[in-house]
């Protein structure tokens, strides 16, 4: 039997960045394969964008950041900022998600436009089975979960008050620019 869960993606940080991103993430489970497509528009141009499911591995519900969240007041809701409400980075939507390997250069890249689209169907049991290593819990739960797409140009004037830093990727890589809550379809 399939499962579906859908979630519509909408702007995060537009007035800052000058961008109205937004989309929408399907996800469909069936027997051993999860199949991810998210479909993304008006994201900055010709850029990297990470992609993930954030969400609190007790399992408690994760909803989407908005402006609330600026606990600083620098006018940018940055990724530390996100957490409270919607847990933690969980799952990646890069080449291999079932890897979860988190901080690499393996994600979408956004046409001149601004537009880019994704889909991989993904093993199951070797997420479920990362994802219990993770968290230690196998069940991925997504309609608990809130999907993120990241990234502004390198040249887009940060104040140093924007954290994010994930290994060598600064708060630039990092910045969210949409999310979405998923729910069962």
């Amino acid at each position: 039997m399939m499962t579906k869960f859908k979630a519509n993606i909408v702007p995060l940080n537009a007035e800052k960045i000058g961008h109205k991103a937004h989309g929408t993430a399907t996800f469909e489970i069936d027997d051993n394969q999860l199949t991810i497509n998210i479909e993304m528009h008006d994201t900055p141009a010709n850029i990297q964008h990470w992609e993930h499911f954030h969400g609190f591995p007790d399992g408690h519900q994760a909803e989407i950041a908005t402006m609330d969240q600026d606990q600083n007041g620098d006018g940018f809701v940055d990724l530390p900022e996100t957490e409270p409400v919607s847990g933690t980075t969980m799952v990646p939507f890069n080449d291999e998600p079932a890897k979860m390997d988190i901080p690499n250069d393996e994600y979408p890249v956004s046409d001149a436009n601004g537009d880019f689209s994704y889909t991989r169907v993904v093993p199951l049991d070797q997420l479920e089975e990362n994802f219990k290593k993770a968290f230690s819990d196998s069940n991925l739960e997504l309609d608990k979960r809130v999907v993120y797409i990241h990234g502004i140009p390198t040249d887009v004037d940060l104040p140093e008050s924007v954290a994010g830093e994930v290994g060598p990727y600064d708060a630039h890589v990092t910045l969210p620019i949409a999310v979405g809550k998923i729910e069962k379809a």
